[in-house]
């Protein structure tokens, strides 16, 4: 883990309508941290991980990533800046191949564009089959390269999470957001789901990760950040997150 901030953002306020949705979340994360945002439900979590990647455009808050400023004014330009994210609900291309999936993802790192796609000439084939190796290596990094041209509507639900983070890892992110990978899994699927998150803070990259499982949290992040009702409420590492009271009291519903 090194000295640099990956993501600096304070100051996030957001409101639909007469909902006040956020007020003045702000979150700080190191680079290769696998960093946590947890909170009951409702909490704002989310919407958060929405204005940070261009989905909800924020009513005030400033913006940084490894250090310059950047605008979460549009999902692909996001991307572009680096930041990937994957959902709650699995969002694959059912009908293409896994392959397929990660290329798609790839692509926003590609410069041949429309007229290199439809002409084929030379740099734009090497390039595809650059794209191609990539989208293999990562299939094998995640787990499932033997499924590579298997109909992704036909993985398992653990490959298909798999398979989202690795068409994620495809736009060669700085930020890796995970918006409850683990929903749905099995302990087995849990386990295997933790021990790639490690693999990829292995390389280096840094992760931002919602998610319902506390036990899973508190032995895998590095720092986490508590919400409750659109503020933040706790901020530290796992040990001091645990005792903390407020952050007890938004869980059980009271002093404990």
């Amino acid at each position: 883990m090194s000295d640099q901030v990956m993501l600096n953002i304070a100051g996030v306020n957001k409101r639909f309508g007469g909902l006040q949705a956020l007020t003045d979340v702000g979150i700080k994360i190191m680079q290769g941290q696998i960093y946590g945002l947890i909170g009951p439900n409702g909490a704002g979590k989310t919407t958060f991980f929405n204005v940070i990647t261009g989905l909800y455009q924020p009513d005030t808050g400033t913006f940084e990533l490894a250090g310059k400023p950047y605008s979460p004014s549009a999902p692909h330009e996001v991307a572009k800046a680096g930041i990937a994210r994957t959902f709650q609900n699995i969002r694959l291309f059912g009908e293409m191949t896994a392959l397929e999936n990660v290329m798609v993802g790839r692509h926003v790192r590609s410069h041949q564009g429309v007229f290199g796609a439809i002409f084929r000439h030379k740099a734009a084939r090497e390039e595809e089959a650059s794209i191609r190796s990539r989208a293999q290596e990562l299939l094998d990094f995640v787990g499932i390269g033997a499924f590579a041209n298997r109909t992704s509507k036909f993985l398992s639900y653990g490959d298909q999470r798999r398979l989202e983070i690795a068409r994620a890892l495809a736009t060669d992110p700085q930020l890796l957001a995970l918006d409850e990978p683990a929903a749905g899994m099995n302990a087995t699927e849990k386990l295997a789901l933790k021990e790639l998150l490690v693999k990829i803070k292995a390389q280096g990259k840094t992760v931002l990760l919602i998610e319902h499982d506390v036990k899973m949290m508190m032995s895998l992040c590095d720092r986490i950040t508590v919400l409750e009702y659109g503020k933040r409420i706790a901020e530290g590492l796992p040990a001091e997150i645990q005792s903390n009271q407020a952050v007890i009291d938004a869980y059980l519903g009271g002093s404990h």
